[in-house]
């Protein structure tokens, strides 16, 4: 029995936009609620969000198989990579990738032998169902999405290279902190930031790669599912939830 398809992977590939929303509470009763609502993916968030490796596990039992699950990890370490593989992602999403060569390492930690070097323990591992999956190893490489992030001048002058490593199957433009780097701190919809958004966007796509990215705003979002954007996140848990509440609140006020 092979390990279980990647239908996100998969739907990446056929260059289907697939609408997300970001998880930042890092609760599994907030997960469990999100993931029945439609949505055809949602991103654990290792980054910013206040999830360790036990909290994640919970957020990815919690989703189960109502929707496809992301993992941002909090940066490109390896040991981290294969723990989160192992607790059973599919599909990891990793910030601040600056260069080709970082590209190709986030790769390798990913990929088991002879692809890369992520470190064999399945029969520890709720991804291979505690070595229910006979053909886990085998198959894993297969089924593991590997999403970049490009959000600084550093990663935009290394988008080629980055694009160029086998593996990669995505790159996603982190539009605040590029906007930050860029000079525009906190107005990541300014036009000039917008424009090298939206040429990042179509560079990835023109290299044969899925394009993802984030925002709120949903004028921006129906501006990004034009362009065909492959992993669109049209929102958050906290935004939703914060924008919701103030509304309630001054229904009453």
């Amino acid at each position: 029995m092979p390990a279980p398809e990647n239908i996100f992977k998969t739907r990446l590939k056929a260059g289907e936009t697939q609408i997300g929303l970001w998880l930042g509470l890092g609760d599994p009763s907030v997960a469990e609620l999100c993931s029945g609502t439609g949505f055809d993916w949602l991103l654990i968030d290792g980054e910013h969000g206040p999830n360790g490796l036990r909290d994640t596990l919970a957020q990815l039992r919690s989703i189960g198989a109502k929707t496809q699950a992301v993992v941002r990890t909090r940066d490109d370490n390896r040991a981290e990579t294969k723990q989160m593989l192992d607790i059973g992602a599919q599909t990891l999403l990793v910030p601040m990738i600056e260069s080709g060569k970082q590209a190709a390492e986030v790769v390798r930690s990913a990929k088991y032998p002879p692809h890369g070097v992520r470190g064999v323990g399945a029969a520890l591992a709720r991804a291979s169902e505690y070595n229910g999956i006979a053909d886990y190893l085998q198959t894993a490489n297969e089924e593991v999405c590997v999403l970049l992030q490009v959000e600084s001048r550093a990663g935009l002058d290394a988008l080629d290279d980055i694009l160029a490593v086998e593996g990669v199957d995505g790159v996603f433009v982190g539009p605040a902190d590029l906007a930050a780097d860029l000079g525009y701190l906190g107005r990541p919809g300014a036009p000039e930031v917008q424009k090298i958004v939206t040429d990042t966007l179509k560079r990835i796509q023109a290299a044969g790669k899925a394009a993802g990215i984030l925002t709120s705003d949903q004028s921006l979002a129906q501006g990004y599912k034009q362009l065909g954007v492959e992993f669109l996140a049209v929102g958050s848990d906290v935004g939703v939830m914060r924008a919701g509440l103030v509304a309630l609140q001054k229904n009453f006020a």
